[in-house]
């Protein structure tokens, strides 16, 4: 029922291709592409690899900073993005996520504005392509140089205005750990979720992403997991573990952690 991906930023210090390897060798079906590893591997080779080893893409991180926070113009931003969609398509990948860049000098209005005309630019580069297009929404504690978002409300809201199909969203159980009653707000969302980022962590958050072995936080990762199952989510949960209390287990430990919690789930979720 849940399908499990490795978002490459949590093998941070391995290869592209040890990466590929470990999903094959243990069984994972998916894994979260890191646009930085494909391009030190290659992109024929990395779609080549895929196959061959009928290891599938989750999602494609990342493409963005429209508001000028990554040191480009608006211009070379869109230009960047739209190569990094045209990737996703190239290499069979579902989901491209976005992030509009930190809001810097800009008002709010402004900097909303600055990421709709981007959205406008790559949605027909996304039909065309196939790829859906994926905001995420963050934490109050984290979102200062990624997003001009810092609640849940003002995606949802970017996502009614805009309403288009190729446009989703990132449920990423850290980032949106605080919010009330998430398992029961998830119901809400349905079709609005492109793909799911899965961590644990210890609440309250610091300003610093801390993310921890899945079960050894205070998430509620039962109930948001039992939620995805009632609404039928069939897209892949994908790991994403990275700070302090994880760099020094070993990879595959971390894996084998997740794929036996995701295993209780299913068992109770039947």
């Amino acid at each position: 029922m849940y399908r499990l991906s490795i978002n490459q930023f949590t093998t941070y210090r391995s290869s592209l291709e040890e990466d590929v390897f470990r999903c094959a060798r243990m069984g994972v079906e998916g894994i979260g592409l890191w646009r930085e590893k494909i391009q030190d591997y290659g992109e024929e080779k990395t779609r080549e690899l895929l196959r061959e080893l009928n290891v599938q893409p989750s999602n494609l991180l990342w493409a963005g900073g429209f508001t000028g926070s990554e040191g480009r113009s608006y211009r070379e931003s869109v230009w960047d993005a739209s190569a990094a969609i045209r990737l996703a398509g190239f290499l069979e990948c579902p989901t491209l996520v976005l992030y509009s860049g930190g809001r810097g000098g800009h008002t709010r209005r402004h900097a909303r504005r600055i990421l709709c005309d981007a959205i406008a630019a790559l949605l027909p580069i996304a039909e065309r392509e196939g790829v859906q297009l994926a905001l995420e929404p963050m934490h109050p504690s984290c979102f200062r140089d990624w997003t001009v978002f810092d609640t849940l409300a003002e995606t949802l809201q970017l996502l009614e205005d805009v309403n288009h199909p190729l446009l989703k969203m990132v449920l990423d159980t850290y980032q949106l750990a605080e919010q009330p009653d998430l398992p029961e707000r998830i119901g809400q969302w349905g079709e609005q979720i492109a793909v799911v980022h899965l961590a644990d962590g210890r609440l309250p958050f610091a300003t610093e992403q801390n993310r921890c072995s899945l079960g050894d936080g205070s998430i509620d990762l039962t109930g948001i997991l039992l939620a995805l199952a009632e609404i039928e989510y069939r897209g892949f949960l994908d790991l994403e573990l990275f700070g302090e209390d994880v760099e020094s287990i070993d990879y595959d430990a971390l894996v084998s952690s997740a794929q036996a919690t995701i295993e209780d789930h299913e068992a109770m979720a039947v």
